[in-house]
């Protein structure tokens, strides 16, 4: 059981920062430059999601943590919500070097992430512009929900939501912990070894898991030969950290939550799938 918390706070302590840094930043939007953001997310266009598929190739889950945030208040958009948590690395990268896989390998697998999230984002955009679904920023909202006494100044505000949300994945991110050391990590991998037409799918949902066992099984597998690349990609695409956490806690909108889940899980299985065709 100690093991257990030690674990957990090392998985989470990155976000502290993040977070703060994050919140700090919303709450100068909503405060100060309300109707500067609103203007700056209508003329982002394609800068968005190519900023964040780039940003989310960063190895740690902090940025899908703050790409959630800054969606629920509607400063990014759908599309650059889903290029950051398609693109997000997780522990693949740190367990790549440390297997010492060719940097070729490695930079290939850091791009295709990169660009297909960017693609995936830019057409998102694409179709709800086309669409005229037009993003306004709410912050405001999720002071109201969270009673954050905004009033009270910036720097609060921030500490005020950086706690109460760090806290939550805190409690998550130990209960996943805890059912994955009772289910174990062999039960993960034996759900992929030898089902080479369900992988991909297999795959993405075990990438879905809010924490980082799941890309360092999806991960150690591929580099073992247990799997195909495809169904690798499927399940390191499907990965967002604990994005998917934090965008469940902070945005209110359920429906939409659900729906971009399930946009994350289609588009990674079909991805994972094309590329298992291509290279037969």
């Amino acid at each position: 059981m100690l093991h257990l918390v030690e674990h957990t706070i090392q998985d989470t302590a990155l976000l502290l920062p993040v977070l703060f840094l994050t919140y700090l930043l919303m709450e100068y939007l909503e405060h100060s430059a309300g109707e500067k953001t609103q203007k700056l997310i209508q003329k982002a266009g394609l800068a968005g999601p190519a900023f964040g598929g780039v940003l989310g190739a960063v190895p740690q889950c902090g940025f899908s943590a703050a790409a959630a945030n800054l969606y629920a208040g509607r400063v990014i958009t759908l599309g650059t919500l889903l290029a950051v948590f398609l693109s997000t690395s997780d522990e693949m990268l740190p367990i790549m070097i440390s297997r010492k896989v060719s940097w070729d390998i490695i930079g290939g697998v850091l791009i295709f992430k990169v660009i297909f999230g960017v693609t995936v984002g830019i057409v998102v955009d694409l179709i709800l512009r086309k669409r005229g679904v037009q993003e306004e920023v709410h912050i405001h909202e999720i002071c109201e929900h969270e009673h954050c006494h905004c009033e009270q100044g910036v720097f609060r505000s921030a500490v005020r939501h950086t706690l109460r949300i760090y806290l939550f994945v805190l409690i998550a991110t130990f209960v996943m912990n805890l059912l994955l050391y009772y289910i174990g990590e062999d039960s993960l991998q034996n759900l992929i070894l030898n089902r080479p037409v369900w992988g991909p799918v297999l795959s993405a949902l075990v990438g879905l898991i809010p924490n980082c066992a799941g890309s360092v099984v999806i991960t150690s597998l591929y580099l073992e030969g247990a799997m195909s690349f495809g169904a690798a990609m499927a399940g390191l695409l499907a990965g967002s950290g604990v994005g998917l956490l934090v965008l469940f806690r902070v945005n209110h909108h359920r429906n939409e939550n659900f729906k971009v889940l399930g946009l994350l899980y289609v588009v990674s299985v079909l991805a994972g799938i094309i590329i298992n065709f291509i290279m037969k």
